[in-house]
């Protein structure tokens, strides 16, 4: 992360917000959160953001937690929060009237549920206070109903669930997050076991607590979240263990503020020596064979960090390029019978 800090401070115009990703546990203290937060200033950050990615910031914890902050950092504080356990409209309020300098919203037709609180509540909210706005709520609403439709549309077909949609209360329970709870869903859909649905949500707070209590937040919530669906689907626990489970407890995805449990650890990774060391230091060099493959393709410094990230779609895509230059598409070639489509 500092490395991408100081890259990113050395560029024109680039504006650096490191997360602070919000959850609940007995570890997570005011003071464990304004120690993050004085880590980011010192980093070299020019904003913070409470991301609050389950909705579980309660309105008056919210006020506690930005008033906090603002005693550790004079960095600016960004909130992100969801809908889900429906608190979100309540905890924005308390945290701009606690010094939070930006809210995160979304415009009404893609509001609430597993989203943010909708834009134009907020704007009407702070109308006429200190922390107006000054957005036309007119111009808000056109831009409502040219998604509206839209919305209909994802909901007709089935890319919007209605599940997501309504307020459940259980997040505060289970802590999971929205991406995290419409992932779980298609996972059940997919494999015909909807209706262990409850079954899930109750085992996602064990898996996360034999994990080491980490933040529920890509890709931790999702590799709880597919341990727990396959601890449930299998019948026994940690009898099926996708590879990811097994690099957590292996410490590949970085120290956890609580230890593993050890039984579950013993499990899942045997015999095999966790690492003790930051992740990254394992990690041989790699910049100089990604620019070797990119070579053949590379217009840009950026065609490496594409590579880099997605291999395979950046192959496809760096193809595709050459095609609208060339005329010749390679990716239809027959190169063994020398057959070049154009």
């Amino acid at each position: 992360l500092k490395t991408a800090v100081n890259a990113a401070n050395k560029e024109k115009n680039a504006e650096v917000q490191i997360a602070l990703c919000y959850t609940l546990g007995d570890a997570y203290t005011l003071d464990y959160w304004k120690d993050i937060a004085k880590r980011i200033e010192d980093m070299g950050a020019d904003s913070l953001c409470v991301k609050d990615m389950a909705g579980l910031l309660t309105p008056y914890a919210a006020e506690e937690l930005i008033g906090s902050l603002n005693e550790s950092t004079k960095l600016p504080i960004e909130l992100h929060t969801h809908y889900t356990a429906g608190l979100a409209s309540m905890s924005l309020l308390k945290a701009v009237e606690s010094g939070c300098d930006i809210i995160d919203t979304a415009i009404s037709p893609f509001a609430l549920g597993t989203s943010q609180p909708a834009t134009e509540v907020m704007v009407e909210t702070f109308k006429g206070t200190p922390y107006d706005t000054g957005l036309d709520i007119n111009l808000l609403s056109e831009i409502a109903d040219y998604f509206r439709p839209i919305r209909e549309e994802f909901l007709k077909s089935g890319l919007l669930n209605p599940k997501v949609l309504g307020v459940n209360i259980n997040t505060l329970k289970y802590q999971v997050p929205g991406g995290m709870l419409s992932n779980l869903i298609n996972q059940l859909k997919e494999a015909g076991k909807e209706d262990k649905y409850r079954e899930v949500l109750e085992e996602i707070p064990r898996v996360r607590k034999d994990f080491g209590e980490p933040p529920l937040v890509t890709p931790s919530s999702q590799i709880v979240g597919t341990q727990a669906v396959m601890n449930v689907l299998s019948g026994e626990r940690y009898k099926i263990v996708p590879k990811e489970s097994k690099k957590i407890m292996l410490g590949e995805f970085g120290q956890t503020i609580k230890p593993f449990n050890k039984e579950v650890q013993k499990k899942i990774i045997g015999d095999e020596k966790p690492i003790t060391c930051r992740p990254a230091d394992l990690i041989p060099p790699q910049l100089p064979e990604f620019e070797k493959k990119v070579a053949k393709w590379k217009e840009q410094d950026e065609d490496v960090l594409t590579y880099a990230l997605f291999p395979k779609v950046a192959e496809d895509f760096f193809e595709y390029r050459a095609a609208q230059k060339t005329k010749v598409d390679m990716t239809k070639a027959n190169k063994e019978a020398g057959a070049y489509p154009v």
